[in-house]
């Protein structure tokens, strides 16, 4: 006797909470976080293509399926290549990234795994070497930024990956 199984291809990962509607103030509040942390990256000169990487990276290690969709599509959006798109996540074993892009992803890592890495002085210390004071300030914000929209993300599942449109 055989048996058919039915399949399906409805993948779609349901919303636990809808925190645009739930928490409205607070989504206002992280949409001008965000603002605040992209006007402290253009005070301090930071490369539109960097800023997406440092998001797609933090993103990748927090999970977030929704925002590493929507970042690597604004990294296209601001010139970066498919090539260094696909090698961001293991930046450490290519040569597509130069010593200051290597820096900031260092910096993002031991900043996103703060439980983890307790942020040690070594790691700024290398991430100074290629930043003036503001510049890493500015990554900074940039990296508490988009780790806070990935624990929204992840934990709400509040968009669906795959519908962010430049």
């Amino acid at each position: 006797m055989t048996t058919t199984m039915a399949t399906t291809t409805d993948s779609r990962i349901p919303v636990r909470l809808d925190l645009d509607q739930h928490a409205a103030a607070f989504s206002r509040a992280m949409s001008s976080l965000d603002h605040a942390a992209t006007k402290e990256l253009d005070r301090a000169g930071i490369d539109p293509r960097l800023r997406e990487l440092v998001r797609v990276r933090a993103s990748q290690l927090n999970g977030c399926a929704y925002c590493v969709d929507m970042h690597t599509k604004d990294a296209r959006a601001v010139g970066e290549t498919e090539q260094r798109l696909y090698a961001v996540a293991v930046w450490r074993e290519t040569p597509l990234f130069d010593a200051r892009e290597r820096a900031a992803l260092a910096w993002t890592e031991s900043v996103t795994r703060l439980s983890e890495t307790h942020v040690p002085d070594a790691d700024h210390a290398a991430a100074a070497e290629h930043f003036s004071a503001q510049e890493l300030s500015a990554l900074t914000a940039l990296i508490v930024t988009i780790n806070a929209w990935n624990a929204i993300g992840v934990s709400t599942r509040a968009w669906e990956p795959g519908s962010y449109q430049p």
